[in-house]
């Protein structure tokens, strides 16, 4: 093994000093993290963090502009997203990339289907693609009532839980959830965690992107906080509290520069609505900063 390799720290995947440049546009600069086997790393950022472009260089869309990016403790550089999948690191996006009209099993295996016969004459082995469907969803917890049903007849959790399962099933070892718990309810966001949970005790690496510091915490062993496209904070789970971590997302300084605009600015207007609004803010600043 190499002294990188060795330096790694059994890290799985890792960027070091990554930069991402639009032309003038900074979208990344100096970002550095990692995630280990069987580790959920949470990277938490609110809109316009660069979680998403964070997300699209991890996966082979974008090439870094500067910095390094390991796998295994080799630096390696993807030319596609193809590339990177062949490597083992999977992303699942918000849109899932699944056809509502078609069944499970068929989104299951769409792009990799299976097939039975002799060449040239083959074709699709449907009972096959069923089973392993069934076996799959399974080992995540789910029992699949039909799997001839239209994936869009599923709840939103149910479709991220097909969405997991397959990444895993074609030989994720890195798992990048693109904000899986965004659009779903308490309840069903629930299930979605139960799932990153599973992908967890089977060894995966997980990388959880989320705003939501309250879906990160119970499942995370290591959060990044992400902020105007650098690092603002790097803690395990056993530095930081559930408390801490909503006062970093809340961002306390900039509650506290907003109330400050909104109170100028209510003087200059003599608005009596933004000067109660500003107040409101100061409070919210002030109950983060207990």
């Amino acid at each position: 093994m190499s002294d990188t390799a060795t330096l790694t720290d059994g890290r799985l995947l890792e960027v070091r000093d990554l930069s991402k440049y639009f032309g003038n546009v900074i979208a990344l600069q100096d970002v550095s993290m990692f995630v280990r086997p069987g580790e959920v790393t949470c990277l938490l950022g609110d809109n316009g963090a660069g979680k998403s472009t964070l997300i699209k260089t991890l996966s082979g869309v974008h090439k870094p502009s500067a910095g390094e990016y390991l796998f295994e403790g080799e630096l390696v550089e993807f030319n596609s997203p193809r590339e990177a999948l062949a490597m083992g690191i999977a992303t699942v996006y918000q849109d899932l990339a699944m056809i509502p009209l078609m069944s499970i099993w068929r989104n299951f295996f769409l792009g990799s289907e299976p097939t039975k016969g002799v060449p040239p004459i083959r074709r699709f082995d449907i009972d096959h693609a069923k089973d392993v469907t069934r076996e799959e969803m399974a080992k995540m917890g789910i029992d699949i009532r039909d799997p001839d049903q239209p994936v869009g007849t599923l709840s939103g959790g149910e479709r991220q839980s097909v969405a997991i399962a397959r990444a895993v099933y074609f030989g994720a070892r890195v798992l990048i959830l693109d904000e899986p718990t965004a659009s779903l309810g308490v309840k069903q966001a629930g299930v979605v965690l139960k799932y990153i949970l599973q992908a967890k005790k089977r060894g995966i690496g997980v990388i959880f992107i989320t705003h939501n510091p309250h879906h990160a915490y119970p499942v995370g062993d290591h959060f990044v906080i992400l902020r105007r496209g650098q690092v603002s904070g790097d803690y395990t789970k056993e530095e930081i509290p559930l408390e801490q971590l909503v006062s970093m997302m809340a961002g306390g300084a900039d509650l506290e520069a907003l109330s400050h605009e909104l109170q100028s600015a209510a003087v200059e207007e003599h608005d009596e609505a933004l000067a109660a609004l500003a107040h409101d803010v100061e409070e919210v600043g002030g109950d983060h900063r207990e």
